[in-house]
């Protein structure tokens, strides 16, 4: 008897364990704004940090869509969610550049990855979105320092609307 119990229990927690971990992937679909923290430095240097002031952002099981204000006009980058290459194509100061980037899941975090040549010189950036508990935006950026410094690194937070 206590065998059966014990083979019963061993069978439930096989059958519950994959749910468990198959969570569903959030949806950052919706317009965001940047929750401005008035003790943070300014952000300064080069490129936006973050997804700027405001994005708006769409997603299907494919695909994430920003859409964004950047100083040269609206910005809109498409990265495939399977982990497929998604190539974006910039402009910067009349030059055009592509953009490579990656994207993979790290629980509930998605990882973009972006590589890029501009005027000879390759970098590699990194931008990590999350929902906080509170349901806000949470972007993390890095990219590379200037002159061969270390890497800057952001934390920015959006609220929906």
């Amino acid at each position: 008897m206590k065998l059966a119990a014990a083979l019963l229990s061993v069978a439930a927690l096989t059958m519950t364990a994959p749910s468990a971990s198959a969570q569903a992937k959030p949806n950052f679909a919706a317009k965001w704004t940047m929750v401005v923290d008035p003790n943070a430095p300014p952000a300064g240097g080069r490129g936006m940090r973050g997804l700027g002031q405001e994005a708006t952002i769409t997603q299907d099981a494919n695909t994430l869509t920003i859409v964004r204000s950047g100083p040269n006009g609206e910005v809109k980058t498409v990265y495939n969610l399977d982990g497929s290459d998604s190539k974006n194509t910039m402009s910067f100061n009349g030059n055009s550049f592509d953009q490579i980037s990656k994207t993979k899941w790290d629980g509930d975090k998605l990882i973009v990855t972006t590589t890029s040549n501009f005027n000879g010189n390759n970098f590699e950036t990194t931008m990590a979105l999350s929902l906080d508990a509170a349901g806000n935006l949470v972007v993390d950026s890095t990219s590379p320092g200037r002159g061969g410094g270390a890497p800057t690194t952001t934390h920015m937070t959006y609220k929906k609307g």
